[in-house]
């Protein structure tokens, strides 16, 4: 979209920009009806996330108190900031924040994008299931659209949402046990799954550890079947997969944690929060490790989120939803730039 600026471009957006802010509207209507507040917490932080995954933009902040350089990045999600805030003692949050990932660019994503994300305190992640069923809906009333839409594929988000397990998800579209391919949940070993994928007929990749093979037959035979005709919650991962959630009390092999999807685009990832700190600097720990393995490099921790989670962080259960793509499958867009106001370029 080059000169994206040029009226005949912009016009040719103007009406999935006018749905844009009306979807806007709908999901401030929406969180300010069910008791939430709305903050807004700072881009710039000491870490910026440690997914190993992601890549950070990093800066360095000049602080003339003390003439001081101190490296900082842009988040590539508000989620530490907002969790302080419950420690603080908040208890229904949400914002709609911008994120920021290098070295993505798609049609789906976004160097920088908007995040819409909400934390409930007291509830866990079938609450937040709820609360996407009723979004959705709006979002889908809000641009005045029969049904969601990418790719040729439709979701009807007014239809009852399909909630799918990961083990019965794996069952169905891969025909592999995926509980059994993780032998020791905690710490998965890659040759079971490499053997289960292969009688699927996927074969593994040298050096694929037990996630890359995860999701090189979850991209496949799965991901491609969800959402589809309704919006598929994905849900109970494997506690390998844990992120930041915590562990399932009746089963400790999985982790309470789901994902939306519609039309077989990934729309958002939430938890029943971690909230103990030992945890989840052991997790973080490991996190680094794999990022420096992967990728010769790794971002701090950010040790006041850890004196928060010390200080207690209540039960709660938070969702990150990419609105972008909230936009485009109410809108029917192809690509993201269509639904944004201005690309980065």
């Amino acid at each position: 979209m080059a000169e994206w600026w040029r009226p005949d471009r912009l016009a040719m957006r103007h009406g999935r920009l006018l749905a844009r802010g009306r979807i806007l509207a709908a999901v401030r209507e929406f969180f300010a009806g069910s008791g939430f507040v709305e903050v807004d917490t700072p881009a710039l932080q000491v870490s910026p996330g440690l997914e190993p995954h992601l890549r950070a933009f990093a800066t360095l902040l000049h602080d003339p108190r003390d003439n001081a350089l101190r490296p900082r990045y842009l988040h590539t999600s508000p989620e530490f900031a907002m969790k302080k805030l419950l420690a603080g003692g908040m208890t229904r949050i949400w914002q709609l924040a911008h994120a920021f990932r290098d070295g993505e660019r798609s049609a789906t994503h976004h160097p920088e994008f908007a995040m819409l994300e909400w934390y409930r305190v007291g509830a866990d992640y079938r609450d937040l299931m709820d609360d996407c069923e009723a979004l959705l809906r709006r979002a889908q009333a809000a641009a005045g659209a029969s049904t969601l839409a990418w790719q040729g594929r439709s979701a009807d988000a007014n239809r009852a949402f399909e909630r799918l397990s990961v083990a019965d998800a794996f069952r169905r579209y891969a025909g592999i046990d995926i509980l059994a391919a993780a032998s020791d949940p905690a710490r998965p070993d890659p040759a079971r799954l490499a053997a289960a994928a292969a009688q699927a007929g996927i074969a593994a990749h040298p050096g694929d550890d037990w996630e890359t093979l995860y999701f090189r037959v979850f991209l496949d035979r799965i991901e491609p079947n969800l959402g589809i005709g309704a919006p598929t919650i994905l849900y109970d991962y494997p506690v390998s997969m844990a992120a930041l959630s915590r562990a399932k009390p009746q089963d400790p092999r999985l982790a309470e944690r789901f994902e939306l999807y519609v039309c077989g685009l990934e729309l958002a990832n939430a938890f029943s929060e971690l909230t103990d700190a030992a945890e989840q600097r052991a997790r973080f720990a490991a996190d680094q490790a794999r990022k420096q393995a992967l990728y010769g490099e790794t971002y701090p921790i950010d040790l006041d989120f850890l004196a928060a989670l010390e200080h207690g962080l209540p039960e709660c259960a938070g969702i990150a939803l990419g609105f972008d793509r909230l936009v485009m499958l109410s809108t029917g867009a192809e690509d993201i730039e269509e639904v944004l106001w201005a690309p980065v370029r």
